[in-house]
């Protein structure tokens, strides 16, 4: 059963030796498959995506999906210890970046919790950025 929940969201890249924190609240759905967590959520103009619809996927805590559909389509895999090719658009055109993952940690259950995983990014093996994100997820009832 979909429930309405709260999210925080707090993300950290680091380009050069450059740290730069975005954060963003908003209201979206957590739901549970088998033993998969969705959070679903709707980007706005403040995101730079508007239009666009974000699912992440938690699979048992060994594996993150995050999904964009809309007009800025991606697919991020992020899997503690693989590193795998994903489709991002850019508003420009598709790009094939590569993601490997670091830790994943989370506490969620069917009433919220928290999400946190790190992963870093390549342009032809090349490192573009390492990330982190911190989710936080609160029902509201």
């Amino acid at each position: 059963m979909k429930k309405q929940v709260f999210i925080s969201i707090r993300g950290i890249q680091r380009v050069e030796g450059q740290e730069e924190t975005v954060e963003l609240m908003t209201v979206g759905n957590l739901y549970r498959k088998k033993n998969d967590y969705y959070l679903t959520y709707e980007e706005t103009e403040a995101t730079g995506f508007d239009g666009s619809k974000t699912t992440l996927r938690l699979e048992e805590e060994t594996r993150v999906t995050m999904q964009r559909s809309g007009p800025y389509r991606s697919q991020l895999i992020v899997e503690k210890g693989r590193r795998h090719q994903c489709c991002y658009e850019t508003g420009y055109g598709e790009m094939l970046i590569g993601v490997s993952g670091g830790d994943i940690s989370s506490t969620l259950t069917d009433e919220g919790g928290n999400l946190h995983f790190k992963y870093s990014l390549d342009v032809n093996t090349s490192l573009a950025s390492e990330n982190e994100v911190y989710i936080n997820v609160r029902c509201d009832s």
